[in-house]
């Protein structure tokens, strides 16, 4: 099973909700953060740029100029990273961010994977 947070509005490369590392660098870019609570949320930023890979490409199509369409996944196995996915999420919903998480077995076209996430273009039928 793979879990994703999500929250209500679209992001614009993708054409999906916008995860949790898309809300949290925008709120980070707003300014809105007050001390303590950003650097908690860089902290956070911190342990996930040094725990979790990020993916070369976010497209199935190899053509350089294509969309971005892939969105990322967590394994529910990945415990460490949920625990500190929530955390995330704990101090983004103080600032009035709201999240859902979201459950699936079939992600669709997978342009990445390791042991803590998997990045795939959704079938159209895939819960996102």
């Amino acid at each position: 099973m793979l879990i994703r947070y999500v929250t209500n509005w679209v992001d614009t490369d993708s054409q999906e909700a916008a995860g949790l590392f898309m809300a949290a660098q925008s709120l980070e870019d707003s300014g809105r953060l007050v001390g303590e609570d950003h650097e908690k949320l860089r902290g956070l930023d911190r342990w996930f740029d040094k725990n979790l890979k990020s993916p070369a490409r976010l497209r199935r199509s190899r053509k350089p100029h294509r969309q971005n369409k892939a969105i990322s996944w967590f394994r529910e196995t990945a415990t460490t990273h949920l625990v500190h996915a929530e955390a995330m999420m704990s101090l983004l919903v103080r600032y009035g961010l709201s999240f859902r998480a979201v459950h699936t077995n079939r992600p669709g076209y997978v342009v990445y994977e390791d042991n803590f996430q998997v990045v795939a273009e959704p079938f159209a039928d895939t819960d996102r």
